[in-house]
């Protein structure tokens, strides 16, 4: 079995919306705006890009990386080469970039499930804030690679659910604070 890791950039308050940009956002990109750079902080992202064999996306956040991660080979190297799944009941092969690696569409949830079920290395699931509370409601999330900033958002997209559904118990596996105030957290989900 594969294990499925939601990565995210959170506010104290469960935010995850904008963290780097979107124009339409109050607080657009609320990452960069709201600690000083500590270069530390950011450590986990480069564990998590040699770690992962694959990455999910959403519709959306495919939309929103494809045209630009491609570009960033210094930045994302591992990640432009690793195998992508986006889960998306609207996208079509033709809207599919060409030079972004092997990429494959699913459907379902069921087909998550599947994916994961699977041989292979870690799954990394990076943005997708709909698909994690997706897959926190189908409880297929494995770990959460947190990275808590120190700010209160209020409105936004959340990366928790907010369905009712029964308890997850995680596991803390690693965490530390940095001199801005990020807090890594590190959680394996108890089954």
């Amino acid at each position: 079995m594969r294990t499925l890791i939601a990565t995210a950039f959170v506010s104290l308050d469960g935010v995850v919306e904008a963290p780097g940009g979107e124009p339409e956002y109050r607080n657009s990109g609320w990452t960069m705006n709201s600690v000083e750079f500590d270069p530390a902080a950011y450590e986990l992202k480069g564990t998590e890009q040699a770690e992962a064999s694959a990455m999910l996306l959403g519709r959306i956040s495919y939309q929103a990386f494809s045209p630009i991660w491609p570009s960033m080979t210094e930045e994302f190297p591992h990640y432009n080469a690793m195998p992508k799944y986006v889960l998306s009941t609207t996208l079509a092969e033709k809207d599919l970039v060409d030079n972004w690696g092997e990429t494959t569409i699913l459907r379902s949830i069921s087909d998550v499930a599947r994916l994961r079920a699977g041989e292979g290395g870690p799954i990394s699931i990076h943005g997708s804030a709909t698909l994690v509370r997706s897959l926190q409601e189908h409880q297929l999330i494995d770990r959460y690679n947190l990275l808590v900033f120190p700010v209160l958002l209020g409105a936004g997209k959340r990366l928790f659910s907010q369905e009712s559904m029964d308890a997850q118990t995680l596991k803390l596996v690693d965490s530390q604070t940095y001199s801005n105030g990020i807090q890594k957290n590190v959680f394996d989900v108890v089954r």
